[in-house]
C-alpha cells in the first residue's frame, strides 16, 4: 500500500481550490490527498486541540479500539466517540471493520495562510 498523505488547506476560493484538485487529477499519479475549509474559523472549530490529540495518537499506530484511543489519551470513551465521529466524517480517521479506528495518513501537511483584509 503507498504512503498517504494529507493536505489540508484554509482557502476561501472554492473555484480556485478546485481547479487545483481537477489539475492533481489530470496530472496521473498518486500526489496526496486534500481537504480544503473555506475560513480559518471553520477550521479551527472543527479541528480543536483534542481532536488533534487523537490524530496524533493514531498517527503510525494502526489500528486502535476506541476504549484504548481514550485511555491513552486520557479522556471519556463517550467523549472521544464522538470526537472519531467527527474526524471520521471529515476523513481525517477511519473506522476499520472490526470496530476500531485509525489514521490511514503518514504525512499531514497544514497550510494557513492570512492576510491583512482590504
Amino acid at each position: 500500500m503507498a504512503r498517504r498523505t494529507l493536505k489540508i488547506t484554509i482557502n476561501p476560493d472554492l473555484k480556485s481550490f478546485l481547479s487545483t484538485a481537477r489539475r492533481k487529477v489530470q496530472s496521473g499519479g498518486y500526489r496526496g490527498e486534500s481537504l480544503s475549509f473555506e475560513a480559518p474559523e471553520l477550521f479551527l472549530t472543527r479541528l480543536t486541540a483534542l481532536r488533534w490529540a487523537l490524530v496524533r495518537a493514531l498517527m503510525g499506530e494502526g489500528e486502535i479500539p476506541l476504549r484504548e484511543l481514550a485511555r491513552r489519551v486520557g479522556r471519556d470513551v463517550k467523549r472521544v466517540h464522538g470526537d472519531i465521529a467527527a474526524l471520521t466524517d471529515m476523513g481525517l480517521v477511519e473506522r476499520t471493520d472490526t470496530g476500531g479506528v485509525r489514521c490511514p495518513y503518514e504525512d499531514i501537511h497544514i497550510g494557513l495562510h492570512l492576510r491583512r483584509a482590504a
